[in-house]
């Protein structure tokens, strides 16, 4: 398999100090990766994350993707991108870190559209930073749209694109993403929900090797009790699932969205009933996941080009620099996007 590049992440945050964990931590999850940032900003994580009595990593740069095979023991590598910030100050929002941890997320999409990484795996950035360093893109998701229809020659709409989060007990996919809910309440529309359940019938079908059984949430409380609280179940919502049957889609609902998501739960005393739930905006979807264990959740982003995943947190500027940063869903985004590649 091709090697996995890691993006750094916002080096202000704790990206930089959870891809550290990780390669101490899992280096037979690791094994295969590489960093795409600033060998600086790593070192700087290293140095936070080392203990007594354990194996001491150390950063190396790399100068080909398909070096890895030739790098001692204990390696963390680095693809070093020229004029990054060799240190910012951390916890504090800036246009120099928001420049930075796009351009890492740029060269890895690039690289993995052009074949020569097998995916791309994120550490968290920082919407702020990104827009004061002038970025028009609100986060890793449309950052990664636009690339991807670029490389593709197409506009931007061309190239639909859904955020899922997923974890062992639950997976949620959006219909809209980073947007105001006023806004994305006006985003419930039948093409909408009808081209969000493609994408992720498409999507999960190749994972799972079937296809998806899916649950899709109400905008309103109880699904809008039959037009009381609310239509856009009755005028968008069900035409869309209408249609989306029609083409052969397991689709089912819309279902009141505060039982849906735990009908859906897998545990070990009872299967889901669903594969996925398609959740009409962002907290509505995300909540119930990250209520489950932020530790195991992974962000994915469905029909683009490449395998994307992500840890399901953001930079947590208030702990970055202590060395307490959990980096468990870091390691489990690493696995997810191997699951995804051998897909």
């Amino acid at each position: 398999m091709k090697p996995l590049a890691i993006t750094q992440g916002d080096p202000a945050g704790i990206g930089p100090e959870i891809i550290a964990k990780a390669f101490r931590d899992a280096p037979e999850v690791l094994r295969g990766c590489f960093v795409v940032g600033s060998a600086a900003t790593l070192a700087r994580a290293l140095a936070t994350v080392q203990q007594p009595g354990r194996p001491q990593l150390a950063v190396q740069r790399i100068e080909r993707p398909d070096a890895l095979g030739e790098l001692p023991p204990h390696a963390l590598p680095v693809w070093q991108l020229p004029g990054l910030p060799e240190a910012v100050s951390l916890g504090a929002v800036s246009a120099e870190a928001g420049r930075a941890a796009a351009e890492c997320v740029t060269w890895a999409a690039r690289a993995a559209l052009r074949g020569e990484v097998a995916g791309v795996v994120t550490a968290p950035l920082h919407k702020e930073a990104l827009a004061a360093a002038g970025v028009p893109y609100p986060g890793h998701t449309e950052l990664l749209q636009a690339e991807a229809a670029r490389h593709a020659g197409v506009p931007i709409a061309q190239m639909p694109v859904r955020m899922m989060l997923a974890s062992d007990e639950l997976r949620t996919v959006l219909v809209s993403i980073h947007m105001g809910l006023r806004e994305a309440i006006d985003a419930v529309t039948t093409d909408n929900v009808l081209q969000t359940l493609r994408i992720t019938h498409q999507a999960l079908s190749r994972s799972l090797g079937r296809a998806p059984r899916i649950g899709v949430a109400g905008l309103n409380p109880h699904a809008g009790e039959g037009g009381l609280f609310g239509r856009e179940e009755i005028e968008a919502i069900a035409p869309a699932i209408a249609a989306a049957r029609a083409e052969g889609v397991d689709a089912h609902g819309p279902f009141a969205p505060d039982t849906v998501f735990m009908r859906a739960r897998h545990t070990a005393a009872r299967p889901g009933e669903f594969d996925v739930v398609l959740a009409m905006y962002h907290d509505q979807g995300l909540i119930p996941v990250k209520y489950l264990g932020v530790d195991k959740g992974v962000n994915v982003t469905l029909g683009l080009p490449l395998v994307r995943t992500s840890p399901d947190h953001g930079t947590a500027f208030d702990i970055a620099g202590t060395g307490v940063a959990d980096a468990a869903s870091l390691i489990e985004a690493v696995r997810m996007a191997r699951a995804l590649v051998r897909a």
